[in-house]
C-alpha cells in the first residue's frame, strides 16, 4: 500500500471544524494556539463559535482550514503516524500551503501568516464585482477550455481548477464567465452554474496577489519537504524548496492541476488517499478520477484513531 496524504481547499470550511480534535488530544489544541500567537488574534474562537459568513471570508477561511489540517496531522502524530508515511503530499490550492507544513517545508507559524496575507491579497486583487467563477459540469477539460475561450470576447476567462473528469471551473472577468454559463448547455454541459466567491481566483486576474506573495514568500524559510509535493500547477513530485517557492506564486494566476495531480500520483503507485482535515470534497473528487484509489478522511477523534489501524 502507498498512501498520499491530501489537504482540502477553500469551501470545506464549517462552524466548529477541529474543536473536537482539540479537545481530545493536547497536540492539537496547541496548533490552533500557535495560529491564534501568529496571527494575534483568536482565529480558534471564529472557527468553533463564530458565524459561518466571517469564516467564509477568504483571509479568515484560508488560515482556519490550514489549522484544522495541521491539528489532524498533530493528531496522527500523537498516535504513531508520522508525515513519512506517506509517499507524496498534495493540496488544492490553499490546500498546497497545508501540506507544505505538514511536510516540514515551512513552520506553522509562517503557513498562517502567509495565508493571511494569501487571502487579503486575492481579495483586494479585483473590486469586487468585477470578476466570477463558475462550475462547469459534464464537460471535458479540453471542451471546457474551448467554451472559455469563445466566452472571453477579448476579456479574461480560463479554467482555474480542473477538478475531476466532469467538474471544472471557469475564472476571469464577470461577463464573460457569464457568457460561458449561458453557452455551457449548448456545449454539452450538463450543468454551469456561478459560485458564491468573492473573487475570481486562479486567473490572470490575481497577477497583483501573485506580486504580494513573491514578496511575502521571500521573506520566509523553506526548507525541502521531508515528503515530495505533488504540486498544483505542475501535477508532478517536487522537492527543491527554491522550486517550491516559484511555483507557489505561480500557483496565484495559474491552473489547479488536481485530476492530473491524482491521475500522475496513481500512476506512481499510489493506491490510498488520507484527506486530511475538514470534509470528504477531495475524496469525492478522487474516486471519480481514480476508481482504483481507496479513499479515507481524517477530521475527527475516531478517524484518527482508525487510521493507527491501517
Amino acid at each position: 500500500m502507498s498512501i498520499a496524504f491530501v489537504f482540502p481547499g477553500q469551501g470545506a470550511q464549517t462552524i466548529g471544524m477541529g474543536r473536537d480534535l482539540a479537545e481530545a488530544y493536547l497536540e492539537a489544541r496547541a496548533v490552533f494556539q500557535e495560529v491564534d500567537d501568529a496571527l494575534g488574534e483568536k482565529l480558534s474562537d471564529l472557527i468553533w463559535e463564530g458565524d459561518i459568513e466571517t469564516l467564509t471570508l477568504t483571509q479568515n477561511a484560508q488560515p482556519a482550514l490550514m489549522a484544522t489540517s495541521m491539528a489532524a496531522m498533530a493528531a496522527l502524530k500523537s498516535e504513531g503516524i508520522e508525515v513519512g508515511k506517506a509517499a507524496y503530499v498534495a493540496g488544492h490550492s490553499l490546500g498546497e500551503y497545508s501540506a507544505l507544513c505538514a511536510a516540514g517545508s515551512l513552520s506553522l507559524a509562517d503557513t498562517a501568516r502567509l495565508l493571511r496575507i494569501r487571502g487579503k491579497a486575492m481579495q483586494a486583487a479585483v473590486p469586487v464585482g468585477e470578476g466570477a467563477m463558475a462550475a462547469i459540469l459534464g464537460l471535458g477539460i479540453e471542451e471546457t477550455g474551448k467554451l472559455a475561450e469563445a466566452a472571453a470576447e477579448g476579456e479574461v476567462c480560463q479554467v482555474a481548477n480542473e477538478n475531476d473528469p466532469s467538474q471544472n471551473v471557469l475564472s476571469g472577468h464577470k461577463a464573460a464567465v457569464e457568457r460561458a454559463v449561458a453557452m455551457a448547455k449548448d456545449a454539452g454541459a450538463k450543468r454551469a452554474l456561478l459560485l458564491p466567491v468573492s473573487a475570481p481566483f486562479h486567473c490572470p486576474l490575481m497577477g497583483p496577489a501573485a506580486e504580494e506573495m513573491a514578496r511575502a514568500l521571500g521573506e520566509v524559510t523553506f526548507n525541502d519537504p521531508a515528503v515530495p509535493l505533488v504540486a498544483n500547477v505542475t501535477a508532478e513530485a517536487v522537492t527543491d524548496a527554491a522550486k517550491i517557492r516559484d511555483l507557489l506564486v505561480e500557483q496565484v494566476t495559474g491552473r489547479v492541476r488536481w485530476r492530473s495531480s491524482v491521475e500522475w500520483m496513481a500512476a506512481q503507485g499510489v493506491t490510498e488517499a488520507w484527506e486530511i482535515g475538514a470534509g470528504k470534497a477531495l475524496s469525492g473528487m478522487i474516486r471519480r478520477i481514480e476508481k482504483s484509489l481507496a479513499t479515507r478522511s481524517i477530521g475527527t477523534p475516531d478517524e484518527v484513531k482508525a487510521a493507527k489501524e491501517v
